[in-house]
């Protein structure tokens, strides 16, 4: 379908439709003609490769993915949009779409049943307020995929991408770093949707790692993460203490074990260090 990105062309298609914003889905349309092809090429999609795409809304960058790749699996919550979908979607047939909420999908068994011998990769322009549980469940749930790319608050993207150890870490970086190597791809400005958010936005890509790059008890690991951020401002030692439920002396001896010292802070940790306290736990 040509021109849908254009304005003119999308409230032509909603109006005809019925259909209005959902706050309440953080729903931000595509109205730039550039961004879709650029986001669909740097996800990976191609030939041999199946995609899913997590909120298509009307399928502009849905379209981009079935002219590249194999074939496309789309997970749409809002069901109002079906019609919309398969009006925006008339001329492919490697697309299939799904009325589902992803963070209640079996992944696993979708990709199984529909991209089987395919490499498969993950491909979305995510709502704001499901980035964190959304990139997570699709990293926690060790899913055979060699990347995610994702158009996310410029923001969360920044502290995502950010290096482990730096001062815009935090302990969603260390947890995507554990999985995946993220790579800040370019960013997207709020004039560049229907309705226009109020902040601007970037695309990122996390390239799935063939294992940890840290030798460690995973469940220890994040609740290590998780202690560590829990308050900021306080040194090590105390935010792991007061974290983990653990008396302050036996914390102390655990970072001389790990070689951290007790007065560093979370954001100056490296992944090794993390795991290291985790060992030592």
């Amino acid at each position: 379908m040509k021109k849908l990105s254009d304005i003119g062309t999308i409230k032509d298609i909603l109006n005809r439709h019925g259909f209005t914003f959902s706050k309440a889905l953080g729903q931000n349309f595509l109205i730039n003609p550039s961004v879709c092809p650029r986001m669909a090429e740097l996800s990976g999609a191609t030939q041999g490769v199946g995609v899913i795409e997590i909120g298509p809304g009307i399928g502009v960058l849905t379209n981009e993915l079935c002219a590249l790749a194999d074939k496309v699996v789309a997970v749409e919550l809002d069901r109002r949009l079906l019609p919309v979908l398969e009006e925006t979607l008339a001329e492919y047939d490697n697309v299939k779409v799904i009325n589902a909420d992803v963070l209640e999908l079996d992944l696993q068994k979708l990709i199984k049943e529909e991209f089987a011998g395919m490499e498969v990769v993950v491909c979305a322009n995510l709502p704001y307020y499901i980035t964190s549980p959304v990139i997570m469940k699709l990293l926690e749930d060790k899913l055979p995929i060699s990347a995610v790319t994702v158009m996310v608050q410029k923001e969360a993207a920044r502290r995502i991408c950010a290096p482990v150890g730096s001062r815009e870490s935090g302990a969603v970086t260390v947890s995507v770093n554990y999985y995946a190597k993220p790579e800040l791809l370019f960013d997207v400005s709020a004039g560049s949707f229907m309705p226009a958010p109020k902040v601007d936005s970037a695309v990122m890509r996390l390239n799935i790692l063939d294992k940890p790059p840290v030798d460690t008890d995973e469940k220890k690991f994040f609740a290590v993460v998780k202690a560590a951020f829990s308050q900021r401002r306080k040194v090590i030692s105390n935010s792991l203490s007061s974290g983990l439920g653990i008396g302050k002396s036996e914390v102390l001896t655990i970072l001389e074990s790990a070689g951290v010292p007790a007065n560093a802070r979370a954001e100056t940790l490296s992944l090794q260090s993390f795991a290291d306290i985790a060992n030592n736990l």
